[in-house]
């Protein structure tokens, strides 16, 4: 049994968690919706992956279901680095549901989909003593305090929390659809008056530090739609920093008696942004709140941040995939705003995919059998035909599979006409797995035939594939040249980030013309450019030190948070890659390698001759796989 986690959290959030599906489509009648976003979604689920962007050590206490929308949640949670051990598998109730729209500005449909839900199915046997423990803060969300189940979860960790000596926070977050007073078709409703409700809520009010609500939500915990008069009979009962969102004009914080005015509580800078998508804002203001208000910052600050995580929601499509990562923030505040509709703003969208990644493949061991024209060369020399290929390709699967063992930083480029058995099985199997679109030997750039004129084939895409493109591209190419492979790369690196892919771009200018030390960062600026940031390069090796020197100085320059460099083979023997490798392994910003036809060329053969068996050819592919391997791991320590 593993060892239990005594790790110390900033905060644990408790309540709702769903999986958002999220129409998009703009602009029409949620009936309409044709496709839709599948996030994680429910507001303390929203709040936990929120904190942890902004890099607090955040931790969720909820219920999923025993199937693949619950494990959802949980994987979801992990990548964003929650703590997850307080999250209970439901085995009889499924997990929550939400559909939801954008129609307009000011109009956002949304249906849930709650009857029994895992997460209302919360109890107290739940709530775990020592996991309460190690928190600094625990954050409720009023949802839960509407049924008695899940209301004395609440309240026992509450109870437990101030026992230890822990901040309690609440986000009011009042849906009359979960109270039970509107229809399932009112799920956009936030506010029908309740005397049970304001009850219900004035009887948990003096169990927190800060409360923290819309005016609608101060009405409902207040019993008054006067916001001040509301504000006044909710501190009445509670000693709490009162926080209350005013929409575009901000947020104000009262700490001690409510004055006469909403202007003169404590307030933090607003920035006003076109209005896209109001839907997670609270949860993105909250994270941001939370970050201040757990890292000692004064009001002001910590207001800032909220504000401006706030408005980083409402520009964008979704909750948790708006909100910003640390760096992201910190770079808004410092640039300000450039253009009030943020998701148009290509420099803080590009920090802001590039910073929100998810995976460490600070090491990158790939075994590349993405080959189509050789592998199909090999066949027809062995007189076979080529719909064994993806037999073969599966080999190579189980080769690195073997060489992996489980363990993080390998990979395959593998591609989808010959070997889609093999994509097929690598699913879910923790290898970093690239996939090649470009037509083989092509120039200009010409994309197999699946991806489509628009790239639009990429939409059927699992969002864990990379996008891997070849151009063989020289800074010295003729106009015409040049510009028909720029335009299909800008097409292709439009389609994957819409498509929420990742991309790796491949050059060899040496196949194509003469090079020196400068040639591969001329391309490479050249490419920046014109406004492609791949994720991912792919170099071939370098035959100086300043050749290297240049090219990472130009990646640098332009982007400082790619994932980084992967060195490729061009079949050259092991011995001569070794070298290429201790070269390549004194930049930080080379990952690692993708090779192939080094490990699998000779098995290849073999196998398609008849010489080698299936376990043969597996055993001669994980020697050569595991050696190279074992060379990076020498030439990088």
């Amino acid at each position: 049994m593993p060892a239990k986690n005594t790790d110390r959290l900033d905060v644990i959030t408790i309540g709702r968690s769903s999986v958002d599906l999220y129409g998009q489509q703009v602009g029409g009648r949620l009936e309409d919706m044709a496709s839709f976003a599948k996030y994680i979604g429910g507001s303390p689920t929203n709040i936990a992956a929120g904190s942890a962007r902004l890099g607090l050590k955040s931790a969720l206490i909820t219920r999923v279901g025993d199937e693949h929308m619950g494990r959802f949640i949980r994987e979801q949670l992990e990548k964003e680095g929650v703590d997850t051990s307080g999250i209970v598998t439901d085995p009889e109730r499924l997990t929550a549901l939400v559909l939801l729209g954008i129609r307009d500005q000011e109009r956002f449909p949304l249906i849930f989909y709650r009857e029994n839900c895992a997460d209302m199915a919360l109890c107290e046997d739940d709530i775990d003593p020592e996991f309460i423990g190690r928190a600094r803060s625990v954050c409720a969300t009023g949802t839960h305090l509407s049924h008695p189940r899940t209301e004395a979860a609440v309240l026992k960790a509450l109870r437990l929390a101030r026992e230890f000596g822990a901040k309690t926070a609440l986000d009011i977050d009042y849906r009359p659809n979960l109270w039970g007073l509107a229809g399932h078709d009112a799920g956009e409703s936030r506010y029908i008056a309740s005397k049970a409700v304001t009850r219900k809520l004035r009887s948990t009010l003096h169990l927190f530090d800060l409360i923290v609500g819309t005016e609608e939500e101060f009405h409902i915990a207040g019993g008054s739609t006067d916001t001040l008069e509301a504000l006044k009979a909710v501190r009445e009962v509670s000693d709490a920093t009162l926080v209350c969102k005013r929409g575009a004009q901000g947020a104000v914080a009262f700490e001690g008696p409510i004055p006469p005015s909403l202007d003169d509580g404590q307030t933090g800078p607003g920035f006003p942004i076109e209005v896209f998508n109001v839907l997670g804002a609270g949860d993105g203001f909250m994270s941001g709140l939370l970050k201040g208000w757990l890292t000692g910052e004064d009001w002001s600050t910590s207001l800032k941040y909220a504000n401006a995580c706030g408005a980083f929601a409402v520009s964008r499509h979704g909750c948790t995939p708006a909100y910003p990562s640390w760096t992201e923030l910190q770079y808004f505040l410092e640039t300000g705003i450039r253009n009030p509709a943020l998701r148009k703003d290509e420099k803080l969208e590009q920090v802001h995919w590039a910073t929100n990644r998810k995976g460490d493949w600070s090491t990158m061991r790939v075994f590349a059998f993405d080959h189509r024209m050789q592998l199909e060369a090999i066949a027809d020399e062995a007189g076979v035909d080529h719909s064994r290929i993806g037999d073969f390709k599966r080999l190579c699967l189980r080769a690195a599979k073997k060489v992996a063992g489980g363990r993080n930083g390998y990979g395959i480029l593998c591609d989808s006409r010959l070997g889609r058995d093999a994509l097929y099985e690598a699913a879910g199997s923790g290898l970093w797995i690239g996939r090649p679109v470009e037509l083989p030997g092509s120039r200009p750039l010409e994309l197999e035939p699946e991806i489509g004129p628009d790239c639009g084939g990429l939409v059927e895409w699992p969002l864990e594939h990379v996008v891997k493109v070849l151009c063989f591209y020289h800074p010295d190419d003729d106009a015409a040249t040049k510009a028909a492979q720029e335009d299909t790369v800008r097409r292709l690196f439009a389609a994957a980030r819409r498509n929420r892919l990742e991309m790796l771009l491949e050059i060899i200018p040496s196949k194509v013309g003469p090079v020196d030390e400068t040639t591969t960062a001329r391309v490479i600026e050249r490419f920046y450019e014109i406004g492609i940031y791949p994720d991912w390069w792919k170099l071939e090796p370098m035959q100086t030190d300043a050749e290297w020197v240049n090219a990472c100085a130009a990646i640098e320059r332009h982007d400082r948070h790619t994932r980084g460099i992967v060195v490729l083979g061009l079949d050259a023997p092991a011995e001569e890659l070794e070298r290429s490798f201790a070269s390549a392994a004194r930049h930080d910003l080379v990952k690692g390698f993708a090779v192939g036809r080094t490990i699998f060329a000779e098995a290849a053969r073999e196998w398609f001759a008849g010489r080698f068996s299936d376990d043969g050819a597996v055993t001669a592919m994980v020697e050569r796989y595991g050696s190279l391997c074992d060379a990076w791991d020498r030439a990088r320590s």
